[in-house]
């Protein structure tokens, strides 16, 4: 049934062998890309041909009038759970090879920005932040802190970070848009609720086989890092600046050591940036349909509130509920996630 997928897939291991191969960086990492991709799949389509034998061993021991009803009745019950093990196994098969959105196998950067509320707004992104790193770790993914900008009392203006695991963009694309928290700040002294926003943005990680960025594009400016309120904490000019000069895109790193490593970083949020915006270019000329999906990453839509007095979590996508803030801060996020997810899907084939 899948016997071209095989093929490309031992066509794949041999390239990896091949030298002229492995002495083209860009050739490998994308050879070695499918290759990463197709092993998992590979692994399921066994597992199915696997399930399909015990089929027709049931089937044939159902059909042998010579067998025991007692050795029928286990075959027939079997018999019932392979074949739903069976689709639900072919399902998966087939959405890993035709997914909805190329991009939902890709590892992601996500940037989130302090908005209206002052300080309370930076102590949300930080609160933001945390809760994905908490996700992270409960998917078994690997969380980097690109960039950020501090403020004295334990917020952020501004995260950048990267999310590597496998779906990682593909789960949390959701997250994109405006956090609302309705909360009594910490440095309100007369106990009034305020309402506070930050906004979420997740890109696709881009790789540099997925677009070219010519050197002369790029103006690189180099600055001495600094710390909360402006403080200089970096006498040497580590800090990196670039600028895509056709599309204007900016981008400043400085949290890492060198200048080597900023700049590293800042290509990885750059290149990410880049690819997001063909990608809106892209979804702009589509069809209307297309628009209404869930999970567009429209920044500016206000997709979720944190209601601390009530102790409840709404999205507004999908006017839907949940109890718990503490927990869904501490990372939480599977059933609003997969709530979400479910929702879209439902759209897509409407649409369809």
């Amino acid at each position: 049934m899948y016997r071209q997928i095989k093929e490309k897939f031992k066509e794949l291991e041999g390239e990896l062998q091949k030298p002229e191969v492995i002495k083209d960086r860009k050739k490998i990492q994308e050879v070695s890309r499918q290759h990463a991709e197709l092993k998992g799949i590979i692994e399921m389509i066994l597992e199915l041909e696997k399930i399909e034998n015990n089929i027709k061993q049931n089937k044939a021991i159902l059909k042998n009038d010579d067998e025991d009803g007692e050795l029928k009745n286990m075959a027939k019950e079997e018999l019932a759970k392979l074949e739903r093990d069976y689709e639900e196994l072919k399902n998966k098969i087939e959405e890993e090879l035709s997914p909805a959105d190329p991009n939902d196998k890709k590892n992601c950067i996500m940037e989130i920005r302090a908005g209206t509320g002052g300080d309370e707004s930076a102590l949300f992104a930080a609160d933001l932040f945390k809760m994905y790193s908490k996700f992270a770790e409960s998917q078994g993914w690997k969380l980097e802190l690109l960039s950020s900008n501090r403020i004295g009392i334990g917020g952020f203006k501004e995260v950048i970070f990267s999310v590597n695991g496998k779906g990682a963009y593909g789960l949390l694309k959701y997250e994109s848009g405006t956090h609302r928290v309705q909360r009594v700040p910490e440095t309100e002294k007369q106990g009034r609720v305020h309402t506070s926003a930050a906004t979420v943005a997740v890109l696709p990680e881009a790789e540099e086989i997925d677009l070219e960025i010519k050197n002369e594009d790029l103006r690189i400016d180099t600055f001495c890092s600094s710390g909360p309120g402006g403080q200089s904490v970096n006498t040497t000019y580590s800090a990196i600046r670039i600028t895509h000069i056709p599309t204007g895109l900016v981008v400043s790193c400085q949290d890492q050591k060198s200048q080597h490593q900023n700049k590293d970083k800042a290509m990885q949020i750059l290149r990410s940036r880049l690819l997001a915006k063909a990608e809106e270019e892209k979804k702009s000329k589509e069809d209307q349909a297309r628009k209404q999906q869930i999970g567009t990453g429209d920044r500016s839509e206000k997709i979720r509130t944190y209601n601390f007095p009530q102790d409840r979590v709404t999205d507004h996508r999908i006017k839907k509920s949940w109890s718990n803030i503490a927990k869904i801060l501490g990372g939480e996020l599977d059933d609003i996630i997969g709530s979400l997810k479910e929702a879209d899907m439902k759209l897509r084939s409407n649409n369809k």
